[in-house]
């Protein structure tokens, strides 16, 4: 059974960081095909980072440099390091791979 489990949100001010955990279980892909996404109340379900073509990251427009994808080299656990954060980061973020999703990790910047 894939299991895939987001840790590391929580409450921030604006101009902190934070670092967001997946940890992968139950399947044989590389953890280079899981994707950051994340929900914001109200709004689509959105693309924050992922690895394309020859492991390169890639991340969603309003990223612009301060989020950073990165696995460690078990090949279990992959990471969005998130710094600058504003309020408009407020969101449930998720990580996916293939068809399966985690549950999710809230991640609130609020002063």
């Amino acid at each position: 059974q894939v299991q895939l489990v987001e840790s590391g949100g929580g409450l921030v001010q604006p101009g902190g960081s934070l670092r967001l955990s997946c940890a992968v279980s139950g399947n044989t892909y590389s953890t280079y095909t899981v994707t950051w996404y994340r929900q914001a109340p109200g709004k689509q379900r959105e693309l924050v980072a992922l690895w394309g073509s020859g492991n390169i990251p890639h991340y969603g427009d309003f990223v612009k440099g301060r989020f950073t994808i990165s696995r460690d080299n078990t090949g279990n656990m992959v990471y969005l390091q998130m710094t600058s954060l504003t309020p408009e980061d407020t969101a449930i973020y998720y990580c996916n791979q293939d068809e399966f999703w985690g549950q999710g990790t809230q991640v609130t910047v609020s002063s």
